[in-house]
């Protein structure tokens, strides 16, 4: 059904609806159109791009901060990503969506970038660790086909791959300014390199290696990257917001069991289940720290200086002063 409604839209929006004018004007430029789903996307092409970002005109879809899990593309977002001239995405399950926008792109040369398939075997399969919800439920048994972790751009490694692939299309994009990106990319692949040795650093002398989150864990990639464990309510994708009282006794008892002193929950958090960990453990004095995903910087964020690396150092140094 939204394969025939995508494809009737995008014959009226070519017909030149008033509805659909200002998404097809901004095509009627000499710019090239770059659209991203999520922020370390969009921040790695402005990296890469540097001076001659603006002589791109690049889109960001999750701009006003909507979670990656429970986006949906409005009409005026597919017909931008129709007629863009480079479409990058994560292309895990909650981007079944992105199938029919490509499928039906009006832009028959439009190139893409499946950030998922591009990092081959080194993405980890989505995991249920002990004591999160769900784990004990069957559904989960290993026979099921394997669902991936999407937040792949949590491992500073990670990034670096996908810039380099990000920076090729562009360069076969705009040949005549090759030089230029790909020394955008060598100076910033060189920031991730520090900042992934300072997390090294860092998080092999801390005291205590074990995070425990009340909320979903979408950090897995950057864990398993320092050599740290953690435990969890939730799984990095899931849509649960409501923990079972197993899943709160087993966290709280974990809380008491390493005698740590934080819970963690990610941006957006209400820190209600954090809160009924922390009414659980025998001191009842947690603190809680959020953890910031990077998926969906605000464009307020944006104009503010926010960037991939400005959080990712963020998050560092909350790790440090939670785990010493």
């Amino acid at each position: 059904m939204f394969r025939k409604i995508f494809s009737l839209f995008c014959v009226l929006a070519l017909c030149g609806l008033a509805g659909c004018s200002s998404a097809s004007a901004e095509k009627n430029d000499d710019k090239t159109h770059i659209v991203c789903t999520v922020f370390p996307e969009y921040d790695w092409v402005k990296e890469i791009l540097g001076e001659h970002t603006k002589d791109f005109n690049i889109t960001y879809l999750l701009a006003n901060g909507s979670d990656m899990h429970s986006y949906q593309p409005t009409m005026d977002d597919m017909v931008k990503i129709s007629s863009c001239d480079l479409f990058i995405y994560i292309g895990g399950e909650s981007d079944k969506w992105t199938k029919d926008a490509v499928s039906e792109a009006t832009n028959k040369n439009m190139k893409t970038i499946n950030l998922i398939e591009s990092l081959g075997n080194s993405v980890k399969e989505e995991e249920i660790k002990e004591g999160m919800q769900g784990s004990d439920d069957k559904s989960h048994d290993h026979e099921e086909k394997a669902e991936y972790d999407e937040h792949i751009w949590l491992s500073l490694g990670n990034a670096k791959k996908l810039c380099t692939v990000i920076a090729d299309e562009i360069c076969d994009i705009d040949p005549e300014n090759k030089t230029d990106y790909e020394n955008n990319l060598v100076l910033y692949c060189e920031k991730l390199d520090n900042l992934d040795k300072q997390y090294s650093e860092t998080l092999s002398a801390v005291t205590n290696k074990t995070l425990i989150f009340g909320d979903r864990f979408p950090f897995r990639y950057l864990i398993d990257d320092y050599g740290l464990d953690y435990y969890a309510a939730f799984s990095g994708c899931s849509a649960e917001t409501e923990a079972s009282f197993e899943t709160i006794t087993f966290l709280a008892d974990k809380i008491n069991e390493l005698n740590t002193d934080t819970v963690f929950t990610i941006e957006g958090s209400d820190t209600s289940i954090a809160e009924a960990i922390i009414s659980g453990t025998q001191t009842k004095n947690q603190k809680i720290v959020t953890l910031d995903s990077v998926q969906s910087v605000t464009s307020e964020q944006i104009k503010n200086g926010t960037t991939y690396i400005s959080v990712m150092k963020s998050n560092l140094d909350i790790l440090k002063e939670a785990l010493d």
